[in-house]
């Protein structure tokens, strides 16, 4: 298989495996990672009514009118809760790299951390009161979100032949997100702009990105030619992606990868309807992130300075929202497109 798709990978094996399945699947991930950044894994366990219910929820969310969403938005833009409108986010400020605004509209729900009261990092959710079924639906998606993300971290731990609960004690207490987001065309909206995305050119800036979406184009990713590579979900799966957390600990060994949103085809008024659904696994406020040992050869220095997960996600989460170009470590510079 050419590295440059975006392989899938079956890890149901991964609990009730002999050591031999485990360290299959923890290869495959690892080659993956090392190559693309991108991979699609099924036998996830995450169930298809958890994922319905998430659907269902989200399609009532943002049927709302655009003033009571406005409403359940962020006290201020370091808060990773609640909805931001159209046009609110350029994401390629994270690289710093200026555009016009990006075409999505989202909503953030944060897991809660029990005897944390920092209001930027651990903030309470904004929950739509009137949407009965909301916070459950997405609350039991999360719960099974919970398990995969332990069986990930097991295996990259696998993958990179580190002590089992390496990552352990720097992310019981996670800074996760988890994006609702939605892009969708209105009736008699202007075409883009030029260099205009429904979400410009970014890395994902924590450990990794588990990613559920429509089957609807769009998605582009930097391949390792350097050219943009199309990722349409395959059926049942889920699409992980690494960080830049986890690109600094293993010194660019294993890759972050830039990746984008196109905006819909101009010419017609279909609503190119396209949904997502980005948890991202992020760490430890106070966990530091430097190179691995075993990543960087004898007698030469990491390409990275240590960096907490606070300072690191704190520029980069504002950076977008106030339109100001990024100045925290940059894991993507020597890949850029071509």
């Amino acid at each position: 298989m050419p590295d440059t798709i975006v392989p899938v990978i079956d890890i149901s094996g991964w609990n009730s495996g002999e050591g031999s399945e485990r360290d299959r699947i923890a290869s495959e991930f690892g080659h993956a990672c090392e190559t693309v950044g991108f991979l699609q894994l099924v036998g996830h366990g995450l169930s298809e009514a958890a994922i319905a219910g998430l659907y269902g929820a989200a399609d009532e969310l943002f049927a709302l009118p655009l003033d009571r969403k406005l409403e359940l938005g962020p006290p201020r833009p370091a808060v990773n809760r609640g909805y931001a409108a159209k046009g609110s986010e350029s994401l390629s400020y994270s690289l710093g790299q200026a555009s016009p605004p990006d075409l999505f509209e989202a909503f953030n729900v944060g897991v809660d951390v029990p005897g944390e009261d920092d209001d930027v990092f651990y903030p309470d959710n904004i929950w739509p009161a009137e949407l009965a079924t909301f916070r459950p639906a997405v609350e039991r998606y999360l719960g099974e979100l919970a398990v995969l993300t332990q069986q990930i971290q097991g295996i990259i731990e696998n993958a990179l032949q580190l002590p089992a609960g390496f990552f352990t004690t720097r992310t019981d207490r996670s800074v996760d997100v988890f994006r609702i987001i939605r892009y969708q065309r209105e009736a008699g909206e202007a075409p883009a702009l030029d260099n205009q995305m429904r979400m410009g050119a970014h890395t994902d800036y924590g450990i990794f990105t588990i990613l559920l979406a429509d089957q609807v184009p769009g998605l582009q990713i930097v391949a390792p030619d350097g050219a943009w590579l199309d990722v349409v979900p395959a059926t049942g799966a889920v699409v992980i992606n690494i960080g830049d957390a986890l690109a600094i600990w293993t010194n660019d060994r294993w890759r972050s990868t830039l990746h984008r949103v196109l905006p819909p085809t101009s010419g017609n008024d279909d609503p190119a309807l396209r949904r997502s659904f980005a948890f991202f696994h992020d760490g430890n406020v106070d966990a530091v992130i430097e190179c691995l040992p075993s990543c960087v050869e004898p007698g030469s220095q990491p390409k990275y300075a240590p960096v907490t997960i606070r300072e690191h996600l704190l520029n980069k989460i504002l950076a977008p929202r106030e339109l100001i170009a990024s100045t925290v470590t940059q894991t993507a510079s020597d890949r850029l497109p071509v």
